[in-house]
């Protein structure tokens, strides 16, 4: 059983275990252990490698900013995470402004190049982080391009809404805007990874890795956010964002719309097509 297995690698055992709901791969718990501490489990049968290995390197890497608070790792392996827990409650406008001026902050602590020494996923599709020479190739050739070939192969996308997307792409260079650092990147920022405290969001599930972070916001303005415009509003105070980033955002959901694409198919490849013919 999976409490066990998590009682004897943290040395205490479990005091109680209850699912999770929400998760759409991975088994979810929340546990106690009789010592007192609070986790947070999760579990994958058949899963990638190195799938839980790449998000426990996105949340050291990313916790060493000292800015958005992140859980810890306690343990890692092929097929298990098991982290500290990380509270949640109602999304609030003070926290959504400490959020903004967080976010900023680790964005800015920057990263050492394009990419990652860990593999990048997103859900189960595994994805190239390996550095290319500057954001735009990057972006093309490690989200875009592939993730359109996958949902292409899978039916996510017509030929017409292929060339779309493509023709957008071909665009890139022209429409990135100037180039600054890579920044740090949470790499998998919608809503549903904010868990919000009273006075702060804490941040889970992260793809981390070295890119532009302009990115982090679209994926954020994608689904929708609580208190979105407060959040901005403080970031930019913190670091004015370059500009023209609004008229960008849809160039940074491409590559989001196209993973839904990929694994739900639906109305994701009508919708990346609409948001690349606004760019050509």
């Amino acid at each position: 059983m999976i409490a066990e297995r998590v009682g004897r690698r943290l040395g205490s055992p479990v005091a109680s275990s209850a699912p999770l709901s929400g998760g759409s791969i991975c088994r979810a718990f929340e546990m106690r252990l009789e010592d007192g501490r609070h986790l947070f489990a999760k579990q994958l049968d058949d899963a990638h490698p190195e799938l839980f290995g790449a998000e426990a390197e996105s949340l050291r890497w990313l916790a060493l900013a000292g800015s958005v608070p992140f859980p810890a790792v306690l343990e890692s392996a092929p097929d298990l995470l098991v982290l500290s827990w990380a509270p949640s409650g109602e999304p609030g406008p003070a926290a959504a402004e400490r959020f903004g001026h967080d976010l900023a902050l680790l964005h800015r602590s920057g990263a050492p190049g394009l990419g990652a020494a860990w593999p990048g996923f997103a859900g189960p599709i595994l994805l190239d982080n390996a550095a290319r020479g500057n954001w735009p190739a990057f972006f093309a050739e490690t989200r875009i391009l592939p993730c359109l070939r996958l949902a292409r192969d899978r039916g996510g996308v017509t030929a017409a809404e292929a060339r779309a997307v493509e023709r957008a792409v071909l665009r890139l260079p022209a429409l990135a805007g100037a180039a600054e650092p890579p920044s740090r990147l949470h790499g998998d920022l919608w809503s549903g990874n904010l868990l919000w405290d009273r006075d702060r969001v804490w941040l889970v599930d992260p793809a981390a890795y070295g890119g532009n972070r302009e990115t982090d916001l679209g994926l954020l303005r994608l689904f929708g956010a609580p208190h979105l415009e407060r959040i901005v509003a403080a970031y930019e105070e913190s670091w004015p964002l370059p500009p023209g980033w609004r008229e960008r955002q849809g160039l940074h959901q491409l590559h989001p719309l196209l993973v839904h694409a990929a694994l739900f198919g639906g109305g994701y490849g009508r919708w990346a097509a609409e948001v690349a013919r606004a760019y050509g």
